[in-house]
């Protein structure tokens, strides 16, 4: 049963309609106290609810039916209805235990999918027996280890894919979040359909809107043709924002907005766009104290975070190392790595997590040995060459005072010199893409 709890009969009657229509039981209440009756009387398997009751828009009677409806019923999931100018309001609720928020007018389609959302992740715990995990047919993809904390982390995703649920993946950079992400594609419904990878963090603000939302030509110097946007190649599938703490506050309204409505505009275009996609975050920001620091938009926390999914360090799972090693050295031949180097490699602390295992692998495979044999000297060779090339330890900027960007740069001009102008080689040493180097090199002005 669903319970609708609104002070307007237009909007009760539109949602009996729409949601008996679709097979749900519906109770509807058009006061708080009226609420509270059915709330005591059946356990509703979800509640949506107005925040305003009477002429006052404060929102104060929504707050104190939401605490109520907690008490009584506190594994009952709540979706609240708000207008798009009380997003505030809708936070607060949040804030008391609300799992999810709609504006008014809302898009039927969407509502009835963060219903059906809402519904399947409140009950699906009961759903996942022992039996029905036998016969699991979770895709894992290339993501490698057995260890506690990474199978909690696959058993979460593995429980959710499946729904449309917003899901914000957190961990230190380096953890493998986007193997994570492109697991969650492929084990959903929308795996047949697109799945968009976006680094929020090499967007400029001046970019944003084109980038995302596309544009018309003509639409500003330089628009010589029409340009679709992430959002638009991404409809019916999965769009991943990757890095979305790196994002400016203005980019941050402009994201909340298109996420809420799901619709956008190009730019140029005053023809209203809607997409329908699945919408994953990921980022190695520590959000919460970025909220509570009013750097990043509380209402677009709660919008991208239904599900939180935390990965673990490399220094926690340190039982997989040996697996990975494998898993990284499987393209060569003839290769064997003997007892000390494993265990060297499972005791190093690794802040750069899986992705410096894999550059070290990489690179010692690639110096090679005489017999194929790998030890410890082996990868101590190569983790020590590393390290002589990290810029805190040939320029420390507390003693020479200088900035990031400076560091950076000195670290890219360093590698290139000691790997002979070698970009593979340099984009391996410092543990990034060749994409990636090749952003840095043009932002730095460096050329070969």
């Amino acid at each position: 049963m669903i319970l609708i709890a609104d002070d307007d009969k237009t909007v009760l009657m539109s949602l009996r309609l729409m949601l008996e229509r679709k097979g749900y039981e519906v109770v509807t209440a058009t006061s708080r106290e009226e609420a509270m009756t059915v709330i005591r009387a059946r356990e509703p398997q979800l509640i949506l609810m107005d925040m305003n009751y009477s002429l006052s828009t404060s929102g104060e009677e929504g707050l104190i039916l939401l605490r109520q409806a907690k008490i009584f019923r506190p594994d009952t999931p709540i979706i609240l209805m708000t207008a798009w100018g009380s997003i505030p309001l809708a936070v607060k609720g949040m804030q008391a235990g609300a799992i999810d928020f709609i504006t008014k007018p809302w898009d039927n389609t969407t509502l009835l999918s963060r219903i059906k959302t809402t519904l399947k992740l409140s009950g699906k715990a009961s759903e996942d027996n022992d039996e029905n995990r036998k016969t699991s047919t979770f895709d894992r993809s290339n993501i490698i280890g057995r260890s506690p904390a990474l199978l909690r982390v696959l058993d979460t995703i593995e429980r959710v894919a499946e729904t449309d649920a917003p899901i914000l993946i957190m961990g230190e950079n380096g953890t493998g979040k986007e193997l994570i992400a492109e697991a969650i594609h492929k084990n959903s419904s929308r795996k047949n359909n697109p799945f968009v990878k976006v680094n929020l963090g090499g967007i400029a603000q001046s970019l944003f809107e084109s980038e995302m939302f596309g544009h018309k030509k003509g639409a500003f110097t330089g628009a010589t043709s029409d340009r679709k946007g992430r959002f638009e190649l991404a409809d019916r599938g999965t769009i991943f924002l990757d890095e979305i703490g790196d994002l400016d506050p203005a980019c941050q309204v402009k994201l909340l907005r298109v996420l809420q409505e799901q619709t956008f505009e190009p730019l140029g275009d005053s023809h209203t766009r809607r997409v329908n996609i699945r919408v994953v975050c990921a980022t190695n920001a520590d959000l919460p104290a970025m909220v509570a620091q009013k750097q990043f938009r509380e209402d677009l926390f709660y919008r991208i975070n239904l599900i939180t999914v935390t990965l673990p360090p490399l220094r926690e799972r340190r039982d997989d190392i040996p697996l990975l090693v494998k898993h990284f050295a499987a393209g060569y031949k003839d290769v064997h790595f003997t007892d000390d180097a494993i265990r060297y490699l499972s005791s190093l602390p690794y802040p750069g997590n899986i992705r410096e295992l894999k550059n070290l692998v990489e690179r010692t495979l690639l110096v090679g040995s005489k017999d194929g044999n790998f030890t410890a000297d082996h990868f101590k060779s190569q983790y020590d060459g590393a390290k002589s090339l990290s810029p805190n330890a040939t320029v420390p900027a507390t003693e020479h005072g200088m900035t990031l960007e400076d560091i950076e740069r000195h670290a890219i001009t360093e590698a290139i010199r000691q790997c002979g102008g070698n970009l593979s080689r340099v984009a391996l040493t410092l543990g990034i893409t060749r994409q990636s180097l090749y952003r840095r090199m043009e932002k730095h002005g460096i050329d070969l």
